[in-house]
């Protein structure tokens, strides 16, 4: 049995008294005739590792023949020579390892029939309007049976509320993809400190480190990069990446490849010359300490919030040595004045999504505890802006430190750690090899 087989066994049990409906993604205009780059809908890969858009993955439990059906393209030579091979109803059950499969040409006649019987419709309404239209037409044209024989789904429920809970934990196979994944940033960002250095510009770091991704086998980024040199790490989203590095000041990177469909998350900061000043030493080593006492919240059994808990009080306590906060500890997260320079959570799921599915608090609205198999990402940072009233001489420094944590039975393991972060590694290797390649 396949990782896809065995996920889509668990989703048929949450789906017990009803059908199924999961569409892939479609292809979208960029412009012209050209399409934008084309990315299959997570919950769908997640059942089928199936990369073709136009797709319908169907799973009805209480089926006696086919409880989990797809429908997809038809073989068509004159397309496939422009976009490429497709895989084809003839070949998609045994190369799938789904029970049937059916043009996607048959699905406004045939999704009535697998409605009849079922209580409920598991349905993302919203998605695409085109595909509620055909799913809503086909839930009526059931209704409408149903009123002379059998049943048909009286509700519709979002099947993401059971998707998702599955999603949370990650497989053996999944953790064994993020590792992969991570390897990788991690040389795209070493070959991004080894090219840095005064004089260039942001996009030709991004180059540097985007060209390891791909070099390495990463079908994609996980996310736009940043590069934010000097004042621009101070914007938490800042992606322009187009200004030249100026001597003496920091760079921030946020990127982090996509390997498999599974995302990685890093952000490493580093000094443009190679040296850090007093005042970004300082602001660094804060945020440096603040992100090893939140990835020590990260246990198994521990409240999520509890490592972004580690992170306010770590940088609270810097900021007020620093004077760039008044009073003391406790009044100053109370009244969560640290929000001038840390305005952002310390971490968010990942996997199949950079912000993966899961929730963070439970229906008493408590944080949510960390199980094993749980991917966190724990990314404190510091952001002083120049027109902000802090003292002058910190003015314009951005510093964000982000790793990728899986909850194990144990503790937790740093996929990330091989990206460096100490400050005399990145001092040895910042501009150490200019247009140098990672073996």
């Amino acid at each position: 049995m396949t990782d896809y087989q065995e996920r889509r066994g668990r989703a048929l049990a949450g789906f017990l008294d009803g059908v199924a409906v999961i569409p892939a993604s479609s292809t979208c205009a960029r412009n012209s005739d050209t399409d934008y780059e084309f990315r299959q809908n997570s919950d769908f890969f997640y059942l089928t590792g199936f990369d073709e858009p136009d797709a319908v993955l169907l799973l009805a439990p209480g089926h006696t023949e086919h409880r989990v059906v797809l429908f997809l393209r038809d073989r068509n030579r004159a397309e496939e020579i422009w976009t490429g091979r497709r895989l084809g109803v003839e070949r998609a059950a045994a190369h799938l390892g789904v029970d049937c499969a059916h043009s996607l040409e048959e699905l406004d006649t045939l999704l009535p029939e697998y409605f009849s019987g079922a209580h409920t419709l598991w349905y993302e309404l919203g998605g695409d309007a085109e595909m509620d239209r055909r799913v809503v037409n086909a839930l009526a044209t059931a209704r409408y049976k149903a009123r002379r024989r059998g049943t048909a789904p009286g509700a519709i429920a979002q099947p993401s509320s059971v998707l998702h809970r599955l999603r949370e934990i990650k497989s053996a196979e999944e953790i064994a993809t993020l590792r992969r994944a991570a390897a990788l940033t991690a040389r795209g960002h070493i070959a991004g400190m080894r090219a840095t250095r005064p004089g260039l510009f942001e996009y030709e770091i991004e180059a540097a480190i985007e060209y390891e991704y791909r070099r390495g086998g990463a079908q994609r980024e996980a996310y736009e990069s940043i590069v934010a040199g000097g004042d621009n790490a101070t914007v938490l989203h800042y992606s322009t990446n187009r200004q030249r590095l100026i001597d003496g000041t920091l760079l921030l990177v946020d990127s982090a490849c996509e390997l498999d469909y599974y995302a990685t998350d890093v952000t490493r900061t580093w000094p443009v010359n190679g040296r850090f000043t007093g005042e970004e030493r300082a602001i660094y080593e804060i945020v440096l300490a603040a992100q090893a006492a939140a990835i020590a919240q990260v246990q198994p059994g521990k409240p999520q919030k509890a490592f972004h808990q580690a992170a306010v009080r770590t940088i609270t306590e810097g900021l007020l040595d620093l004077k760039l906060l008044e009073g003391s500890v406790d009044e100053n997260i109370e009244r969560e004045l640290y929000r001038d320079y840390y305005m952002h959570g310390t971490g968010h799921w990942l996997g199949l999504d950079v912000h993966d599915v899961g929730n963070y608090r439970d229906v008493q609205d408590e944080s949510v505890l960390l199980r094993p198999g749980m991917v966190t990402t724990v990314e404190p940072g510091i952001y002083i802006h120049r027109d902000s009233e802090s003292d002058e001489r910190f003015k314009g420094i951005g510093v964000r430190i982000e790793d990728d944590l899986l909850v194990t039975e144990s503790g937790h393991e740093n996929l990330t750690a091989a990206t460096p972060k100490k400050i005399s590694e990145l001092e040895s290797i910042v501009g150490s090899g200019v247009g140098a390649a990672i073996p």
